[in-house]
């Protein structure tokens, strides 16, 4: 695994979590449409019902999805937090910190570092390789422990 996707792991799980939250709301949206529809032929009084619980049944099993992936996601931030707090200097920690744990885009990371564009995207590179190195050797496996 390079540092970039080790790095990136936090913002696709951090996706995948809105994605479930977005789903959520659509199945709300869905269960609370009523739809009355008025016939004189006779009808299951259940048939409604039973559709109602199914939506209600997927939405707690998505609300259980997201609890999971929230501890899984809080788990890996922890673990990248403690590979980035190995990282010298400073100015590394801050953009890996703002890219990967705090998912800003590039352009805030330099007006908030008060700097150069050009500049964020070598220091990037830089703690980039600083992170290879220390995914990289044998005592990562044994702290992550």
């Amino acid at each position: 695994m390079t540092a970039k996707e080790y790095m990136e792991q936090a913002r696709y799980l951090d996706m995948q979590i809105n994605s479930k939250i977005e789903q959520i709301r659509n199945l709300n949206e869905l269960a609370t449409k009523a739809t009355t529809v008025y016939s004189d032929m006779p009808h299951s009084p259940n048939r409604n019902t039973s559709r109602m619980e199914e939506t209600v049944v997927k939405i707690i099993d998505l609300e259980n999805e997201i609890d999971r992936d929230i501890d899984a996601l809080v788990n890996l931030k922890r673990e990248i937090m403690r590979v980035v707090n190995r990282i010298e200097p400073a100015e590394y920690r801050t953009i890996l910190e703002m890219r990967y744990l705090q998912f800003k885009k590039w352009e805030q990371i330099a007006l908030l570092m008060s700097t150069d564009l050009r500049w964020v995207y070598r220091m990037h590179g830089r703690a980039l390789n600083e992170v290879q190195k220390i995914i990289n050797s044998p005592l990562k496996a044994i702290e992550s422990h």
